[in-house]
């Protein structure tokens, strides 16, 4: 005996009324099988559209990861570093090897000068070397207080200009700093 909505609207009544026979049980065995059936059927179809929703987001993600490698993966090395000499670092080695106080300004504002193109390359945005320093995590920049120090120093020198008294214990001091940082990145 097909099922039908009449079938299923007895087998209601029948229950709700309590005249209840055994012919109405077996129509709503019948009755609960052929749900069951579709039960499984969607059932069977959105387990194969789910199973193939997360190999297709899988792929997606392996992709994604791929390019992001590919872009973020690339290390930013100035172009003089390639070489294998810095001719702007070997400039301001140069200045600083003067015995003349302004030569030392000059070689300090040269290497402020050549950080902030470091920090430009590393993609840290700001109006100058300290709010491109501001924007370092500490964890991204192991030489992050010798940046600092010496930027202060340049900031003194560009302040003060040639009454800062600059000795030359603190320019080379100075000079360490800034080529302790571009060690890290292996600019020089």
């Amino acid at each position: 005996m097909p099922i039908t909505h009449v079938n299923f609207f007895q087998i209601a009544h029948n229950l709700a009324y309590g005249s209840y026979t055994s012919a109405s049980y077996a129509t709503l065995q019948q009755l609960a099988a052929h749900v069951w059936f579709w039960v499984v059927i969607v059932g069977y179809a959105l387990s194969g559209i789910g199973f193939f929703l997360v190999i297709y987001t899988t792929r997606k993600i392996f992709d994604l990861r791929a390019r992001e490698s590919e872009y973020y993966g690339a290390v930013l090395i100035a172009p003089e570093a390639e070489i294998g000499t810095n001719p702007r670092w070997q400039h301001i080695e140069s200045l600083v090897a003067d015995m003349s106080a302004s030569e030392w300004r000059e070689a300090i504002i040269e290497a402020d000068i050549m950080l902030d193109d470091l920090l430009t390359k590393q993609g840290y945005t700001g109006e100058g070397v300290g709010e491109k320093l501001k924007a370092v995590e500490p964890s991204d920049f192991d030489t992050l207080q010798d940046a600092w120090e010496a930027h202060k120093v340049r900031n003194q020198i560009a302040h003060e200009g040639s009454s800062f008294d600059l000795s030359e214990t603190l320019a080379r001091r100075t000079i360490a700093r800034y080529e302790a940082v571009f060690r890290e990145f292996k600019v020089i």
